[in-house]
């Protein structure tokens, strides 16, 4: 599971945050007790995710099909252990770094200090999620995420870093909340994908990204959220691509843009729990080498598309323990890669999932998965079109601790 979490980062701090003016988000969880020292703090959370995946696999190629099975303890892309490492000193001053082990290899979700400079303002630096959308950020941990996998696409952003400013205050009987970013930002690989520069920036332009969110209800059920993220693009030492416009020196640029819609309401015996994200990411055209023929190049629109739409239900007032616990829930997710590009596709999927919960951050989930993935890459390019075509049965734990 590779995007990040850091939900708990935010209910730790909501108290100074948003104090006097109650939670500013939309959210279904409980914030962990404080510390008793008033001073400094130190405290060990995190998150583990692990399960069983039966995966059905069919390639469609020039009309002939092949199909693989596998199934996993694990499961590499759903599998996640990560310890975050908190300290706190008096009332102003957060450090946290949280590593994660995927099954492969020891990385790192973030790490970063935060100065809280009183109600409504925190001041960030170091190795940071972007502020795009809202699944990546506050969405992504397994004991949140009430599917088995992360919708494709919500990752676009990614982490870089970079520092960043956020916070939240009343707007008369309702509550707003922004959260902006200045990073290193991204280059342009030979293929036309974007991928992060790092520590080290290759170029002097920087990424500019902020997301600005609205709670119009008294009590914060709904929040509505819009994205944005715009910065010139490096060109990495040994690329192959050139401007389509000749007499352009700027180099290539990205945009991308996003709306995100959470809901929450309890209508008796249940609870209703509605959240959306739909994205766009834009790189300016270039002309790339072909990979089957060096001495030709081509070009596309380099625009790639994202969205997930997903109900689930609860019936929180009922009386029966083991009922109230179980939660239905459904997602639809579509994703749209540059068509003619070498990694061109139409993706739709399907998910449903029944979870029980065993605590407000313990779950037990049976989930399954449908997806049909169409490539359209052209046939010049990247060979034959074809078809994907999976589905999958996943049973997984997931907990906070």
């Amino acid at each position: 599971m590779k995007l990040r979490n850091i939900a708990v980062f935010l209910m730790l701090s909501a108290a100074f945050i948003f104090e006097g003016m109650g939670s500013v988000y939309a959210q279904d969880a409980t914030p962990p007790a404080p510390s008793n020292s008033p001073e400094s703090q130190f405290m060990v959370a995190g998150l583990l995710t692990f399960g069983f995946v039966n995966q059905n696999t069919t390639n469609t190629i020039g009309g002939a099909k092949s199909t693989d099975k596998y199934n996993s303890l694990g499961d590499a892309d759903r599998f996640e252990f990560s310890p975050m490492l908190l300290w706190r000193h008096g009332d102003n001053l957060l450090l946290e770094f949280e590593p994660s082990f995927d099954g492969n290899s020891l990385g790192v979700n973030w790490a970063d200090v935060s100065y809280i400079v009183g109600p409504g303002l925190i001041i960030r630096g170091g190795y940071l999620v972007l502020p795009f959308g809202s699944y990546n950020k506050r969405l992504a941990a397994g004991w949140i995420n009430k599917l088995a996998s992360d919708p494709i696409g919500t990752d676009i952003a990614g982490t870089d870093f970079g520092v960043e400013v956020e916070g939240g205050l009343p707007l008369g009987n309702m509550k707003w909340s922004y959260d902006v970013s200045l990073t290193n930002g991204f280059q342009l690989n030979n293929d036309g994908t974007i991928s992060g520069v790092g520590i080290t920036a290759i170029n002097n332009g920087k990424t500019a990204c902020g997301r600005l969110a609205l709670l119009p209800f008294s009590n914060s059920s709904l929040e509505i959220g819009v994205s944005g993220l715009y910065g010139a693009i490096a060109t990495p030492q040994g690329a192959t691509f050139t401007n389509t416009n000749p007499t352009d020196t700027k180099g290539p640029m990205t945009s991308m843009y996003a709306i995100d819609l959470n809901y929450v309401k309890n209508i008796s015996p249940i609870q209703l729990n509605i959240k959306a994200q739909y994205s766009t990411s834009m790189v300016t055209k270039q002309n790339y080498l072909s990979p089957v023929d060096s001495t030709q190049t081509y070009t596309f629109t380099n625009t790639t598309t994202a969205a997930f739409g997903q109900v689930s239900v609860r019936p929180v007032a009922s009386k029966n323990k083991v009922l109230k616990n179980l939660e239905l829930a459904f997602r639809y997710t579509g994703y749209t890669a540059p068509q003619n590009s070498t990694w061109g596709q139409n993706y739709n999927e399907e998910d449903v999932a029944l979870d029980y919960w065993l605590s407000w951050r313990t779950v037990l989930k049976v989930a399954y998965e449908n997806i049909k993935s169409d490539g359209t890459s052209s046939v010049s390019i990247a060979g034959t079109q074809g078809t994907t075509a999976i589905s999958r049965i996943i049973l997984q734990f997931s907990t906070e601790f």
